[in-house]
């Protein structure tokens, strides 16, 4: 579903926050991604045989590149997303879905923050997100209703149906993703 692609694959991939990102900062810092993509394309070109190279990202430059393509792609649900970044590949994060003027069932608020802390797992070239803890505004909450809201959003948007626990794919090249306070280092 598009939903948690954009919310994994835009944290996985490069080519690729429960915060917000000012918006002067967010060109500039989403801009600096885009450079670091294209610089990792260009190596990947190269024969290398060294050990794994790395390449940093700030909390706040991830968060300016998600918002960046969330805005670029006009997404009409998925309205935000954020993280926050801790050592060992521990993050929280805030999705905050707009389920306004779409055809939905009553039991489900129009628009909706939830909160999320897990744990990023890395295994055989895939990576997924293991939740701990995940919060609709300030009520904690099964992973299903989660997976529900995402259901009828995928529906709405005639995309694929994912889960926040799926596994995907670690872009080309891209080996292995550690996460420090404040920083994601991507290994290729």
């Amino acid at each position: 579903m598009r939903i948690y692609k954009i919310i994994l694959v835009a944290f996985f991939t490069l080519g690729i926050t429960i915060y917000a990102v000012e918006k002067e900062h967010s060109a500039q810092d989403a801009q600096k991604v885009f450079r670091l993509i294209d610089k990792i394309q260009v190596e990947q070109l190269q024969d290398y045989h060294g050990p794994l190279r790395s390449a940093t990202v700030t909390e706040n430059e991830l968060n300016a590149y998600v918002a960046y393509r969330i805005e670029s792609e006009r997404e009409n649900i998925l309205k935000e997303l954020s993280f926050k970044l801790f050592k060992d590949n521990k993050i929280e994060g805030k999705i905050f879905i707009d389920l306004r003027n779409q055809n939905i069932p009553k039991i489900l608020r129009p628009e909706m923050n939830f909160y999320f802390s897990g744990k990023l797992e890395i295994k055989e070239g895939k990576v997924r997100l293991n939740p701990k803890l995940l919060f609709l505004e300030n009520q904690p909450i099964k992973l299903e209703i989660l997976d529900l809201v995402t259901f009828i959003a995928s529906k709405i948007q005639k995309t694929e149906v994912t889960g926040l626990t799926d596994w995907y794919d670690l872009p080309m090249g891209i080996k292995d993703i550690r996460t420090q306070k404040g920083l994601a280092v991507f290994y290729y």
